[in-house]
């Protein structure tokens, strides 16, 4: 008797865990109502139910001209909730069902834009920033005309200055453990890979350091030559100059140059610090003109 109680309660249970795992029930709608409400979902701010109302579009209504429109706006709103996988998924699966797409080009800088927002302080990994810069890159070289093609511009340089500082950091590690040949490898990285950023001066006094503490005068005054010539008034090469003038030495540019992209026969000798005070201070460029928003807010009609 208890075993058939106990076989009648497990029936039970069973049946219970059954009914409270159905789905909910399916209920087509038509397709201007599920993306108007995903619309307005996004205009209250709650991102997270516009997107599943989206994709709900597409779910119900796979072949109808919202379908194609509501993939790329699940990604906008993905990104919009900090969900930035899902955004990038969507966002990429967008790009390969409609490559013809118009609204091609803002799902590649979406997918920048989503690995932007989670590049970290350069003490730490910076995966986020190398996606970034290729998400970016991509962007410019599909899409260099597009009204994205200027912010992208702008985001690659400043990932790419986050990446030179992740190089510099690293250096100065290796700098201040006086492992030299390490921090020699680091500066030259910013140098070389990283010529536009703002890092490079900085980079060519701790070459001088560096190649000085290891007895390497002529890669010294090579470095220290290079920092006067492409930044004459800076503080990096009076620093440099003074440091080698304690040595009784000169900037001095070498024959063989991978650090100069000029023509060495055209430098001569900066054997002379008389041009520090003609620096011209320029302002940091913070703020820029806003680009023309893809429009996220277009709601369907009954046609």
């Amino acid at each position: 008797m208890k075993r058939t109680r106990w076989a009648i309660l497990a029936i039970l249970s069973l049946f219970l865990v059954a009914c409270s795992s159905d789905p909910e029930p399916y209920v087509e709608r038509p397709v201007e109502d599920i993306y108007n409400d995903a619309v307005n979902l996004l205009l209250a701010g709650d991102y997270g139910a516009a997107a599943r109302e989206f994709d709900e579009v597409e779910r119900q209504h796979p072949y109808s001209q919202w379908a194609t429109r509501a993939q790329v706006m699940a990604a906008f709103a993905y990104y919009e909730n900090t969900d930035y996988d899902e955004a990038i998924f969507a966002a990429d699966r967008f790009i390969q069902l409609h490559p013809g797409n118009k609204d091609v080009a803002y799902a590649y800088y979406l997918i920048g834009q989503s690995y932007y927002e989670r590049i970290s302080d350069v003490k730490r990994d910076q995966r986020m920033s190398q996606l970034a810069q290729d998400a970016f890159r991509e962007v410019l070289r599909l899409f260099p005309d597009s009204e994205y093609g200027r912010d992208a511009q702008l985001k690659l340089e400043l990932t790419e200055d986050h990446l030179a500082g992740k190089e510099m950091d690293i250096g100065r590690w290796y700098q201040q453990r006086e492992e030299y040949v390490g921090a020699i490898n680091r500066f030259r990285n910013v140098i070389i890979g990283y010529q536009t950023t703002s890092h490079v001066p900085e980079a060519l006094l701790r070459l001088v350091e560096s190649y000085l503490a290891l007895g390497i005068i002529g890669e010294a005054q090579n470095a220290a030559a290079v920092l006067g010539y492409n930044f004459p008034g800076s503080t990096w090469y009076e620093d440099a100059f003074n440091l080698l003038a304690e040595h009784n030495l000169i900037p001095r540019l070498a024959a063989a140059n991978e650090l100069l992209t000029e023509d060495p026969e055209d430098v001569g000798d900066m054997d002379k610090s008389d041009d520090l005070d003609a620096f011209d201070e320029f302002d940091e460029f913070d703020e820029f003109d806003e680009f023309e928003e893809f429009n996220a807010f277009e709601k369907a009609d009954g046609g």
